[in-house]
């Protein structure tokens, strides 16, 4: 059984446990020594590894998406963890518990299911339902779409990232719809819950998450129209100019040309779903690195390098009191923060 996760390594630890090799690249120091660097996971997280010493060696014993079993020391190096590995073996996969290598939703794969019938269900558009009855009769496009990550890195990096993330811009585009009458949410349910779904064909997930050959040539925009495309035929009298407004959904929801997006939205229904996709994979990403961040001893994250800053990581507006004194009696005085502002609009998964 596994007896040591990533989440729980501190500085200075002398830990000995079996992590899943995620990736695997040898480099030259500036001496001209070969070393490698290793990204070590489990469910928890991921840690980076370097082995210094015997390099050679160690790099015929093992390859990437392999279980190795480490000795190794802990050590924080510019705000990171870092394993400094002193000896490692492969072992091999029958010996382990893949459950406990990959990060999975807190959410059950049944309970997000129901919750993608139950809006399906709710459906006005008899096309709409037709399209979106389809893809679940599609068991194994189904099956892949309850359990892939939403993306390798920046946001919803777990099993079942992808329907957790698509169900929530989905609740958003319900309350949107809620508050801003004449809007189609129909469209902009289905556009939710649809526009992500070239990733259970870009991203792979058996064991580390990483692009797809057909992923870095294609990306999951293109695939998902094609997916979309392919359902449509299927289903006699589908509006030509409905089918057309569905693939603009996907097609534009980064919504920028330098996010990767081939359209810039042009409907309203688009707009708003490009915005909520953008909200919801920037709130899973902030919260993840403050969840994942070492104890600093202090209130900030360490630098998080795609969103470009420091997170305060403090609950807001509850976390600091500050006392000061009224007719003899302390009163609280709750101070409140920004998190950020405005700042980079996307953080954009990309094949590379």
């Amino acid at each position: 059984m596994k007896n040591l996760y990533v989440e729980q390594i501190k500085e200075r630890d002398l830990i000995e446990g079996t992590f899943l090799v995620a990736d695997k690249v040898m480099a030259m120091a500036k001496n001209g020594k070969p070393y490698m660097t290793l990204r070590l996971a489990d469910r928890s997280g991921d840690v980076e590894g370097r082995i210094w010493d015997r390099v050679d060696e160690y790099n015929s014993r093992f390859e990437k998406n392999d279980f190795v079993h480490l000795r190794a020391k802990a050590s924080v190096y510019l705000g990171k963890m870092q394993l400094v590995i002193q000896d490692l073996a492969k072992v091999a996969e029958e010996n382990v518990d893949l459950g406990d290598y990959l990060p999975v939703s807190d959410r059950t794969t049944e309970q997000m299911q129901a919750d993608f019938l139950a809006k399906v269900e709710n459906l006005q558009d008899p096309f709409l339902m037709r399209l979106m009855q389809a893809f679940v009769e599609d068991r194994e496009f189904f099956h892949r779409y309850s359990i892939a990550p939403a993306a390798k890195a920046m946001h919803h990096v777990f099993l079942g990232g992808l329907l957790e993330h698509s169900l929530a811009v989905a609740d958003l585009a319900e309350d949107i719809g809620r508050r801003y009458p004449g809007l189609n949410v129909d469209l902009l349910v289905v556009g939710s819950l649809l526009h992500d779904i070239g990733k259970v064909v870009e991203l792979s997930y058996e064991r580390a998450f990483d692009y797809t050959d057909e992923g870095k040539l294609l990306g999951h925009i293109v695939i998902g129209v094609e997916m979309v495309e392919e359902k449509i035929r299927t289903i006699e009298g589908f509006p030509a100019s409905l089918a057309v407004h569905v693939k603009h959904m996907l097609l534009s929801h980064h919504g920028q040309y330098e996010y990767g997006s081939p359209k810039r939205p042009k409907t309203l229904e688009a707009v708003i779903l490009s915005y909520l996709d953008d909200l919801d994979s920037k709130i899973n990403g902030v919260r993840t690195h403050i969840a994942k961040d070492p104890d600093r001893g202090g209130p900030w994250t360490s630098y998080h390098r795609l969103y470009d800053r420091y997170f305060f990581k403090e609950p807001v507006g509850g976390a600091e009191v500050v006392e000061t004194r009224h007719l003899g009696r302390a009163v609280a005085r709750k101070k409140s923060r920004s998190l950020f502002g405005s700042g980079q609009r996307k953080g954009v998964d990309t094949c590379v």
